[in-house]
């Protein structure tokens, strides 16, 4: 019966881990990633779509992603897009083929990009947090509306905390991971 309380809780602490991990992907470490791309939007026909879905998109090499779209009369939204984006890159065409080359990131980049890393995982444990109290606020309601003991609430209260523990945990190891990824060379 507890599970079932906590669940929703649960719920969303996967949902800002998972969006933690996205962010965390479109943080370029010096080497090509295709996930970059992901909030890049082109237009598509009049309608916003994600370059990937207009495009083939591909590693070649370390520092090179190249994006061959589908339909030659993209290639100039795609490069404008990626120009108007905050990626920093600019496109090479060959008209049917957009490359874009990562520079190798300097030292005082790679600290600035940590930095962000850092930021973005305090913003993911405070949204943790919060979710917790929300699920704490809402066993306090649970005993006064369904009269539960204190000692059921304390035991939902000390589970939902077990939880925030094991994901600020999570959180540590993903900035971790990123942060060693960008201090590599």
């Amino acid at each position: 019966m507890e599970d079932e309380r906590i669940k929703p809780y649960q719920e969303k602490m996967d949902k800002t881990l998972a969006n933690l991990g996205s962010e965390l992907d479109t943080i370029r470490a010096g080497r090509a990633n295709p996930h970059v791309l992901d909030r890049i939007m082109v237009d598509y026909y009049g309608t916003p779509t994600p370059i990937k879905n207009a495009a083939n998109v591909t590693v070649p090499e370390a520092r090179m992603i190249q994006i061959q779209p589908w339909e030659a009369s993209m290639v100039k939204p795609i490069i404008k897009a990626i120009q108007t984006s905050d990626l920093g890159i600019n496109p090479n065409t060959d008209g049917k083929t957009i490359r874009l080359i990562f520079p190798e990131l300097t030292e005082e980049r790679r600290i600035q990009l940590t930095k962000e890393v850092k930021k973005k995982g305090e913003e993911a444990k405070v949204a943790i947090r919060n979710i917790r109290r929300d699920g704490n606020e809402a066993f306090k309601k649970l005993e006064k509306s369904e009269d539960l003991s204190e000692d059921v609430i304390k035991e939902l209260q000390e589970k939902l905390q077990k939880d925030t523990d094991k994901y600020g945990k999570k959180i540590d190891d993903m900035i971790a991971t990123k942060t060693k990824e960008l201090m590599t060379v």
